[in-house]
């Protein structure tokens, strides 16, 4: 006991003697420059320290104090603002619901400075579990290291699910939970062996999904609600490259089309309206009553020569889950190339709510378009307007919603033009969009600035994904596969 005691009052003089007194700061009437800016945030009350340094890296200490609503506070001082997770788990949990308030000292040529202090807001909304995303170089123009990660939103912790060292030659995408429940679960596997692994009704499958009826293997999937169905897309793409420096890759759609497939007895359903000649339709997303696919659809162009020209609007068609069958209408929801822009990605909000999409000059693949940027459609009444207050000058895409849609994660390439990251944002009940916030990291200054992996198709899981992948690289390599079959 005497050894312990020793030990602790040795730690508390330790700490003392690194942290520094603020003495006779002047003050500034402004807030500070920080890294990431989280000034105004609004945050869940379960999310990892948002540990931040000042920003143009001239401080040579930092000294924060953030005080919670309940009167509860934590004091750190040293290079950067790093926050003790225990201690700001439990002032996040007395704070629910209010706000912190957090005031910056930054110590430059041995003179304190100290701002104005600014609020981070504590919503009373949870949030899922986690995160699951694809993380890859960032020009596709050469085979590098890429996989599927999950990360834990309520604290640092990333581990890899499938990464494609497992398999020579393999690339993992096309990833997603259905309504962020991992048990329900779709991954595309490509190269040599290739297959879509699927996880449903308790059991996981291989499957070999080309088909003399489609184009070509499953892509772009989304679940519909009851687990019955999952809807994807069947193309037909070319990639190419720019030598411009804004404009580096390009997807281009030779053909495609639209499949439901039904896992129980391993039919692609199919509809004619979905599959014409001289339409390219893709990226499909089930409404939340299940009773409507969107989708986004576009006159076909002569690729390459035209693809500029190529811009796709957002419809919709009726679906019956009873039946499996296709209403005989398509609806017109957003006539993107009556604006001279073009749709991709649309994802319904899970209370039915609204849809967010991306909106680009032209074509599909805008995470490399500058001007893409995140908008919404409210279902009820039509209307659509840009998501002002998550938007940059730089790239917004590959967007989804947490399972009670009060909030959204959506990557940017707004820091460098380069690196998409990911950013979290708030809603509240009446629509309105909360100032995004960057990923948290331990020490995100350098965890940024060497990170060498764009992080692309985010979305929120409500537990951690189980996945082998021990089990995953023997499956994937034995070439063993269920063949689906279009129904008669």
């Amino acid at each position: 006991m005497t050894t312990r005691i020793f030990f602790y009052s040795l730690c508390l003089l330790l700490l003392a003697a690194c942290r520094e007194s603020v003495i006779s700061p002047e003050r500034i009437d402004a807030y500070p420059s920080i890294y990431p800016d989280y000034i105004g945030v609004t945050i869940p009350a379960t999310i990892a320290p948002m540990n931040f340094t000042y920003a143009d890296r001239s401080a040579e200490r930092i000294d924060v104090l953030v005080e919670g609503s309940s009167g509860k506070t934590i004091h750190v001082n040293g290079e950067q603002a790093r926050f003790p997770e225990k201690d700001w788990r439990q002032l996040l949990a007395s704070s629910k619901g209010d706000s912190l308030r957090f005031t910056v000292s930054v110590k430059r040529d041995g003179k304190w400075s100290v701002y104005r202090p600014f609020p981070m807001y504590v919503s009373p909304h949870t949030i899922d579990y986690g995160l699951v995303y694809r993380k890859i170089a960032p020009g596709y123009e050469v085979y590098s290291r890429m996989g599927i990660y999950e990360r834990d939103l309520s604290s640092f912790q990333e581990k890899a699910l499938i990464e494609n060292t497992l398999v020579n030659g393999m690339c993992v995408n096309c990833h997603t939970p259905n309504h962020t429940d991992p048990d329900q679960f779709s991954l595309h596997v490509r190269g040599t062996h290739g297959a879509t692994f699927l996880r449903s009704a308790g059991k996981d499958e291989y499957l070999h999904t080309k088909t003399d009826q489609t184009l070509s293997n499953f892509v772009y999937p989304y679940w519909h609600p009851d687990g019955e169905y999952i809807a994807y897309s069947t193309n037909n793409t070319r990639q190419g490259f720019h030598v411009a420096k804004d404009q580096r890759v390009e997807v281009l759609d030779l053909a495609s089309d639209i499949v439901v497939y039904h896992p129980a007895d391993h039919q692609v359903l199919l509809c004619d309206s979905l599959r014409r000649e001289d339409r390219f339709e893709t990226f499909p997303a089930f409404s939340p009553d299940g009773r409507t696919l969107y989708f986004c659809v576009a006159a076909a162009r002569k690729i390459p020569d035209e693809y500029r020209e190529i811009r796709y609007n957002l419809c919709s068609i009726a679906f019956d889950p009873s039946t499996g069958m296709f209403g005989e209408r398509i609806d017109t929801l957003v006539n993107a190339e009556a604006m001279g822009k073009s749709v991709s990605f649309p994802r319904p909000s899970y209370d039915g709510k609204s849809l967010m999409f991306t909106l680009s000059d032209y074509g599909n693949f805008s995470i490399w378009h500058k001007e893409a940027d995140l908008w919404s459609l409210d279902l009820s009444t039509g209307k659509i307007r840009p998501l002002s207050e998550v938007n940059s000058e730089d790239t917004e895409s590959f967007h989804n919603w947490s399972g009670n849609s009060r909030w959204f994660v959506f990557s940017s390439r707004r820091e460098d033009g380069l690196y998409t990251r990911l950013y979290i944002a708030s809603v509240d009940g009446n629509g309105q969009v909360g100032k995004p916030f960057l990923l948290p990291q331990k020490d995100p200054a350098t965890y940024y600035s060497r990170s060498d992996y764009s992080y692309n198709a985010p979305d929120f899981v409500s537990k951690p994904i189980k996945i082998d992948p021990k089990v995953f690289e023997k499956q994937v390599s034995s070439d063993q596969r269920t063949q689906v079959e279009v129904r008669k």
